[in-house]
Formats: C-alpha cells, sequence, structure tokens
C-alpha cells in the first residue's frame, strides 16, 4: 500500500505541477505570443486536455444508471441527467464546465500552435500533440452537445463552434459550424498531427508520456474517431499501432493484476487511473468531486442493475474479476481516487482533482473488434472478444473460449435495437451485440456507454420510483432531440444557437 501511495503522490504531484504554468496563462491574449521556445510550448500543451470529467452527466443519461430509491443521495445533476434535462450550472463535474474547459484546452492548443509557426517548427512533436489535442477536444464537445454522425444529414446539422485560432479579443463572437465540417476539420487536424507524434522516449519520464498525446494514444484515439463514422479497416489499422499482436499483453488485467493480486478497494481505485496500469494510454486530471459520492447517488448501480452487468456473469459464463463493492445502496466499482491539493492550509481549504484515463488499449481493442464483425471477420471478432475475457473473468480456461458458433447461437438481437446511420449485417449482429454488451460492463461508470447509446441510437428506459408504492418509466426514443445536450447558456448569450428541443 505505502508504494502505491508513493507513487500516486509523485506522479500527481508532477501532473498538477506542470498544470500550473501560471506566469503564462496569466498574460492577456495578445502577450501570449512571447512564448519563445519548445520548452514554454511543452508548458503550454499540459494544459491542451480539458480538465473535466463527463462520467458524472453522461453516466446518468445510459442505461448504466437505475434508481436505488429515495433512501439514496440525491444531487440535481444526476437527477436532471437521469431524465435528460437541461442543467447549465458551471461548477465542477457538470456539462457547462466541461464545455469551459475544453474550449480552454483547444485555446491552449492554439496558441501552442501560432508559437510554432512563429519559431518556424513545424517537424516537431509538439505540433503533433496541439492538433490532435485540439481534435479530441473539439470531438468531444461535438460527440456530447450535437447530435450523433450521420453522412446523409452532417451536411445540414448542427455542430460546434470549431476554433483554429488564438483568441486575441476579449469575447469574440462565434458560430456552431455544420457537423460535417467539425468531423472534416478534426480528421485534418488527426492525419496532420500523427505525422509528429512522438513516443514515450520523448519525454524525460515515461509516466509524464501519459499524460500526453503519444503516438498510441493519438492512435487510439483515431481508431476511436473512425468507429464513430464507420470506417472500419481505417478503426483496424490505427488499432493496430496500438496494440502487440493479440493485446493481451496491453489490457488491463483484473483477473491476475487486481483480483488475482489481492488488491484492497483504494489499491483497485488507485492502480485503475495511474501511470503504472499498462492499458492507460491517456490519463487526465481534472476539478472534480466525483469520488466523494458516485458509489451513494441515487441513480447509479442499483441492486437490478448490478446484476445485470456484473453479478450473473459474463458473455464467457463465467464470474467477472471487475469487483462490485459495497451493499444496496453502495453499490460500485473502484475507478475514482482524489487528490486533494490544499491552498490554505490554516483555512484547511483547497481544490479537489480525479486522476482519470480517457483513452485504454481495452477500449481499442473494443474498436477493432467491432470493425472486424463489421467487415465480415468474424473470427477475428471473435479473437479479440476472448483476449479480453481471458484477462476479465474468474478461471478463464480454453473451455470458455467462445467460438463464432456460439456467439451466432446465443448472442442474438432484435434487428432494431441497434440503428446507427448504416446497416449493421443480419449476421454480423450477434458479433455487434455480445461485444457492446460486454464493453458496457467494462467501461462501467467511465462515460463511454453514453457514445455508444448515441452513435447506436438505442433506446434507454430509465424506472423512476415517485412514491414508495408508485413507479414511473422515462424513456428517451430513438432520433430525441434531447441526445445532443443543450448548449450553455453563456454560450447562447454570445451568439451561439441552441439545440432544437
Amino acid at each position: 500500500m505505502k508504494k502505491y501511495n508513493l507513487i500516486k503522490i509523485s506522479v500527481i504531484t508532477l501532473v498538477l505541477a506542470l498544470v500550473s504554468c501560471d506566469d503564462i496563462l496569466d498574460e492577456s491574449p495578445d502577450n501570449r505570443t512571447e512564448i519563445d521556445s519548445l520548452e514554454k510550448i511543452s508548458e503550454l500543451l499540459v494544459n491542451a486536455y480539458p480538465q473535466a470529467l463527463y462520467t458524472p452527466f453522461l453516466e446518468p443519461m445510459s442505461d448504466n444508471a437505475d434508481d436505488k430509491s429515495f433512501s439514496a443521495d440525491q444531487t440535481r445533476l444526476n437527477d436532471l441527467m437521469y431524465e435528460w434535462s437541461n442543467f447549465f450550472d458551471d461548477d465542477e463535474d457538470t456539462p457547462t464546465f466541461y464545455w469551459n474547459e475544453a474550449y480552454e484546452a483547444i485555446s491552449q492548443a492554439n496558441q501552442a500552435l501560432a508559437s510554432l509557426d512563429e519559431l518556424g517548427q513545424v517537424d516537431v512533436v509538439q505540433r503533433g500533440e496541439a492538433l490532435i489535442a485540439r481534435a479530441y477536444a473539439h470531438f468531444m464537445l461535438v460527440n456530447i452537445f450535437a447530435k450523433a454522425y450521420n453522412p446523409s444529414t452532417a451536411s445540414t446539422d448542427l455542430g460546434i463552434p470549431y476554433i483554429t485560432e488564438p483568441e486575441i479579443t476579449l469575447l469574440p463572437q462565434y458560430e456552431r459550424n455544420t457537423l460535417q465540417e467539425v468531423y472534416d476539420s478534426i480528421e485534418a487536424d488527426l492525419v496532420e498531427g500523427l505525422k509528429y507524434t512522438g513516443n514515450d522516449n520523448d519525454y524525460q519520464d515515461a509516466r509524464i508520456a501519459k499524460f500526453h498525446f503519444t503516438s498510441k494514444a493519438a492512435n487510439a484515439f483515431a481508431s476511436r474517431f473512425y468507429l464513430v463514422i464507420g470506417e472500419w479497416q481505417k478503426v483496424i489499422d490505427h488499432s493496430n499501432k496500438v496494440l502487440s499482436g493479440s493485446g493481451i499483453n496491453d489490457l488491463r488485467d483484473y483477473a491476475n493484476e487486481y483480483r488475482g493480486a489481492g488488491l484492497s478497494y483504494s489499491e483497485r481505485a488507485f492502480r485503475f487511473s495511474s501511470t503504472i496500469e499498462p492499458a492507460n494510454l491517456l490519463i487526465t486530471v481534472g476539478s472534480s468531486v466525483y469520488n466523494r459520492n458516485h458509489f451513494s447517488l441515487r441513480f447509479q448501480l442499483s441492486g437490478d442493475l448490478a446484476r445485470e452487468l456484473f453479478f450473473n456473469g459474463n458473455a464467457a459464463g463465467l464470474a467477472w474479476s471487475e469487483q462490485v463493492f459495497g451493499q444496496d445502496l453502495f453499490f460500485n466499482v473502484p475507478k475514482y481516487d482524489e487528490y486533494f491539493r490544499t491552498t490554505n492550509q490554516a483555512a484547511g481549504i483547497g481544490l479537489p482533482f480525479v486522476q482519470t484515463p480517457i483513452l485504454t488499449t481495452d477500449e481499442t481493442l473494443f474498436n477493432r473488434a467491432e470493425a472486424y464483425a463489421m467487415l465480415g471477420e468474424f473470427q477475428l471478432a471473435a479473437d479479440d472478444l476472448n483476449t479480453l475475457l481471458s484477462v476479465k473473468s474468474e478461471g478463464y480456461t480454453s473451455a470458455a473460449v467462445l467460438s463464432t458458433d456460439d456467439i451466432t447461437a446465443n448472442f442474438g438481437a432484435d434487428s432494431n435495437f441497434y440503428t446507427p446511420f448504416y446497416q449493421i449485417p443480419a449476421d454480423a449482429l450477434p458479433f455487434v451485440n455480445v461485444i457492446l454488451e460486454t464493453k458496457r460492463s467494462v467501461f462501467y461508470n467511465e462515460g463511454l456507454r453514453w457514445f455508444d447509446v448515441k452513435r447506436h441510437d438505442i433506446v434507454v428506459e430509465h424506472e423512476r420510483q415517485v412514491t414508495p408504492s408508485v413507479t414511473e418509466t422515462l424513456t428517451l426514443p430513438k432520433g430525441d432531440n434531447r441526445r445532443a445536450l443543450q448548449i450553455p447558456t453563456e454560450a447562447q448569450s454570445r451568439g451561439i444557437l441552441p439545440n432544437p428541443r
């Protein structure tokens, strides 16, 4: 335990130290062009990542949330997100906070690029990192605050403002690009940025590399991007640049390194987001209080949902190695660990931070498996799924290996359950279904399920207790406009059009 704490303190302290480039960020925009070295640009890029969590508001919107009853803790954010209502407060862990932090990250990336141009520096890792960080922040914003990508409507659907220049005026006015324009710009930045991305050797400490877009992290992001727009071979190609062969040595090994190693709850929570975890490709540190209440929130992991996602076992017919802790109102999986940075020792006040992985090898392998299924490469899809299950199941042996016939026979789905913009072939549907259902459990309480719900237009039904004896059903139908979160009111006041309701 002591070893984990020492690593934890040293890593997070170093990251927070790097984040503190106040001498640069306190300058007025007109003075930021005085950044005159690659070292200063590297410091600036520490802030080119959204320093905020999206899980607190996305998880309760998905089918990974259920009503625990009146006895559980209630917050306004958790309540309104569960019913897909607007929430405009700008406190940490909210949609508005994420919007602001993402555009702040974009601002830092743009300043870094402008400074690189002034220095005449092109073929440097800082350029690659800045371009891909800019692409990533826009990608997350458009997937949260706009409709799901559909090439037949993207040229008219509202996207978000895609910002490519440093701000040089106070409160500039922006307009929303179309969804197609946003995705085209993301891809352009991604393709260009991949030319320059570095690897762990470009950083003095390999741990610090996990807080930057290295080549592996950038290709993992590319894998996610092309999954959303349905370019399957590109998903596979970029995934292969991340994974070593089958990928088994790259994954989060719950069977051996978590449960098998006898880690305690706190040790699991720390390792999950730590730089010592091989599966973590890109980690961010965000201001958040989510670790204080995620286990006790009303609309979270109920007993019924815990049985569906975990207690009834997985596709291999085995128990999950990813353990659920707590009882009844407190069921949870340890994935969050708060670091509190004291700002006033005497008053005992400070800022809470949560470190979290936002790109992993696990997600990349899931992406590749789904792409294989869509291309009809069913054995390869089954191989990837079996690899994932092998390190996340208790007592996994060759007897648990799922054949393509097993998947076809046992994991069919209603043809109207998944309705993305493309057609899922009938023979691919069982593979897509078992991959996404497995992914749903593996990424519980990380926010990623919402993006699968959105791109596949999955109907979500939420049960809600109105009185101790009366329960109502809330439904998010296919195509519902509430799948795009509303633009923050402050942004609307600056001329950015709201989403239709």
